[in-house]
């Protein structure tokens, strides 16, 4: 008897481990420290806001591991070699920043793993060999709205400071690929570190240029540094931006030197803003219940939507992956990402995703809107 129990025990535990390898399992990376957290944290709270909106596909539960890459590319590396090697995640999502979300995009693609990057990627997969895509929209797509809208604005000669790394590149790559367009001159090139605590004398280069505007090229908090520089000298200028600016360390930073920036911007950032008719209302509202829900507090960043974004992809995807193979195998790896690339007209509350091989970008002008900074707040600037 005692013999027939212990074998029913083992069995009962196979069994047990047999529906627990059925959950699909997913990495998340974030920057929970370092000079990126401003950016990482709203990307912590959106990944539990997308689990608490769909915490299973198709029955299978769905099991989040989340790491903390420190704001750290080489760490950033090190979390999602365990997250795959260790831990067998079917699929990878991170990261805060551009260069550390770049780092784990090689992993990913080294290790046949697929990968939703929720920072912006630049250049052009092998579409032969491509495991990521991006959720958010391009720089080049971010500046030129709003190039188009510096030019309504009559502005025409820009000075342009950012950050010395990938973003900062990406978002000065958009300015100069908009000049001929929009009859724009971008004066300056000035860039500062994400850890530096002044940007004086940037700021007194782009001053000497004599710019109608200026583009800030930056992100979170250290986004704030150019705008506070610009007031102390008394800029009369317009400002502009991206959506990397959209968060409430750089309100609360910026304070009343950041008031009247413009920057592009996904539709959520102001859903009850838009009309009924638009793709993002109805589901930007259900993501800010979830998030309530989730965070016991309420969204003010646009980071955090674009992990529920990454999320709808990566859930309608796997929908169609698992009629073809079991979560935690090399087939449902190679079938999600298969899925994921081919995303097609899916909305979510940043945009309407459109995923192809040979592009890390899905997405089009729908997921752009102009929004500007009145008494501390954002505010649709149609």
């Amino acid at each position: 008897m005692r013999n027939i129990l212990g074998l029913t025990v083992f069995v009962g535990g196979l069994l047990a481990a047999s529906v627990a390898q059925a959950d699909i399992t997913v990495g998340f990376v974030t920057s929970l420290s370092g000079p990126g957290a401003s950016l990482g944290i709203p990307y912590g709270r959106g990944i539990q806001a997308a689990l608490e909106y769909k915490g299973e596909v198709n029955g299978e539960k769905i099991k989040l591991i989340q790491l903390d890459d420190g704001s750290d590319p080489s760490a950033a590396t090190r979390a999602a070699r365990k997250l795959i090697e260790e831990e067998k995640v079917d699929l990878l999502i991170g990261t805060a920043t551009t260069p550390s979300t770049i780092a784990m995009t090689a992993v990913a693609t080294e290790l046949k793993v697929p990968m939703i990057a929720v920072s912006p990627l630049a250049g052009q997969p092998d579409p032969a060999d491509q495991w990521g895509v991006s959720v958010p929209q391009p720089a080049s797509l971010l500046v030129k709205v709003v190039a188009d809208r510096m030019k309504r604005d009559g502005m025409k000669n820009i000075g342009y400071i950012g950050f010395s790394d990938a973003w900062g590149d990406l978002v000065y790559s958009g300015a100069k690929a908009s000049e001929a367009a929009d009859g724009l001159k971008v004066l300056t090139n000035e860039r500062y570190a994400r850890v530096d605590t002044s940007v004086t004398g940037q700021i007194l280069k782009v001053l000497a240029a004599r710019p109608d505007a200026v583009l800030i090229g930056g992100s979170g908090t250290q986004g704030a540094l150019p705008l506070l520089a610009l007031s102390e000298r008394g800029f009369k200028g317009k400002t502009y931006g991206t959506v990397a600016l959209v968060n409430p360390d750089f309100v609360r930073v910026g304070g009343k030197a950041a008031e009247g920036i413009q920057v592009s911007a996904g539709p959520v950032i102001v859903a009850e803003q838009l009309p009924d008719s638009h793709f993002a209302k109805k589901l930007a509202l259900e993501f800010r219940a979830a998030y309530q829900k989730a965070n016991n507090m309420p969204t003010t960043d646009g980071f955090s939507a674009y992990s529920f974004d990454g999320w709808r992809i990566f859930t309608s995807a796997a929908e169609r992956a698992l009629k073809t193979a079991k979560p935690g195998t090399v087939e449902f790896r190679k079938a999600l990402r298969d899925e994921i690339l081919n995303t097609k007209e899916l909305a979510g509350v940043h945009a309407i995703y459109n995923f192809k091989p040979g592009a890390y970008h899905g997405v089009d002008e729908r997921a752009l809107v102009i929004v500007r900074l009145s008494n501390g707040a954002w505010t649709y600037a149609p």
